[in-house]
């Protein structure tokens, strides 16, 4: 996992103190300075050069959860949000030896217990020690910008199982979407894998629904279809590779889907988090379908189970990147089979963290993916 651009005798100048963005009361960043965190065994010290700003910084932001602080709501715990970030580490941790100084990295958000069940096999963003990671429950699991510490600060400590190297040509900007990508993998993948040549309906343009776009495309799928609401993401997401497009305010998306697949899909990976997303997508399968969720929903809704039943359709639903697939999304990435510069739309530098989330929030139809610069 070494790369021969990095010379292990470079070295970087580490301070003592960084800025960083802390969480006061709702809704409030304050930029203060905090300690450089050292890395322990199998750890490395990143210094963050760029970190995307993602919806779920935003809702926890503004409300907290699924943050999770010393078992709490993270609200005035000197805490830094901010999970999709990438950057050059910078210092070694005790007997590390799978990178070196200097290495252009990408951060994908869990690094479970290690210890309990899920993460033995390899679910560790489902680890059963969620957010244990203080006190006298410490079990020593840690998820960026959500249980501990995050990227809107100028460096962090993270585990090696958390890192993917980023190649000299990708863009740091472009890196910081890796691990949305990994996400969109992460669900094609618990529904068996998608199978070249075999269908996928992408319900939701947003970030992580036009990278299932082009994640299933890399992988073969045909046909794939983008729903949504707003033509200009569904533009986008037939320049990722989508081979048609609905808009679910103009059109009839089950009857479409059907026609367009010839009597239904294999495959639905959901990321709208719509009230009626479920049902409308157990409509679209053939018989024996699968259905992966990714998005939440904003409250509770009702699931005809009956339907899933008679037509033996599965439903599944995920969190996060886990079981490494950010290393074979970063893969994919590295290959170029797919242009994720596309999503990323506006650049802030550290300065301007609480304007790059305000923009995130209220200009959510052109700020697709807004990525914050540290230099």
């Amino acid at each position: 996992m070494t790369t021969e651009k990095s010379a292990s005798t470079k070295s970087y100048a580490v301070p003592a103190t960084m800025k960083a963005w802390v969480l006061g009361d709702p809704g409030q960043l304050s930029l203060v300075e905090k300690p450089v965190p050292m890395p322990g065994v199998a750890e490395v010290l990143v210094r963050i050069d760029a970190i995307a700003v993602c919806g779920t910084d935003v809702e926890i932001i503004h409300k907290g959860l699924p943050a999770m602080i010393e078992g709490g709501l993270p609200f005035n715990k000197n805490f830094t949000p901010g999970h999709e970030y990438m950057g050059t580490v910078v210092k070694l941790g005790p007997g590390v030896d799978e990178y070196r100084i200097g290495d252009r990295v990408t951060v994908e958000v869990h690094a479970g217990c290690g210890r309990c069940e899920r993460c033995r096999e390899g679910m560790y963003t489902s680890c059963l020690n969620y957010g244990k990671n203080y006190g006298e429950v410490n079990k020593g699991h840690r998820a960026n910008g959500f249980t501990t510490d995050g990227g809107f600060t100028q460096y962090a400590v993270n585990n090696i199982n958390t890192l993917s190297p980023v190649p000299p040509d990708m863009s740091d900007e472009e890196a910081t979407l890796i691990v949305t990508a990994g996400t969109a993998m992460y669900g094609i993948d618990v529904m068996g894998g998608l199978v070249a040549g075999q269908s996928l309906v992408v319900m939701g343009p947003g970030p992580i629904g036009l990278m299932g776009v082009a994640v299933a495309k890399a992988l073969g799928a045909s046909d794939v279809i983008l729903t949504g609401t707003r033509d200009n993401r569904l533009e986008m997401g037939r320049r990722l590779g989508a081979d048609y497009t609905i808009n679910v305010t103009k059109e009839d998306v089950v009857e479409k889907v059907k026609q367009y697949t010839q009597g239904g899909a294999h495959y639905v990976l959901e990321c709208s988090g719509g009230l009626t997303a479920v049902n409308d997508a157990a409509r679209m399968l053939k018989r024996g379908g699968r259905i992966c969720l990714a998005a939440f929903p904003s409250e509770p809704v009702p699931i005809d189970v009956a339907a899933l039943v008679r037509n033996n359709i599965y439903l599944y639903g995920i969190r996060g990147e886990g079981k490494s697939a950010t290393h074979r999304a970063a893969s994919l990435m590295a290959q170029r089979r797919f242009n994720a510069k596309l999503i990323h739309t506006h650049t802030f530098p550290l300065e301007e963290v609480p304007t790059a989330v305000r923009y995130a929030r209220e200009r959510i139809d052109d700020a697709i993916k807004v990525v914050v610069k540290m230099s």
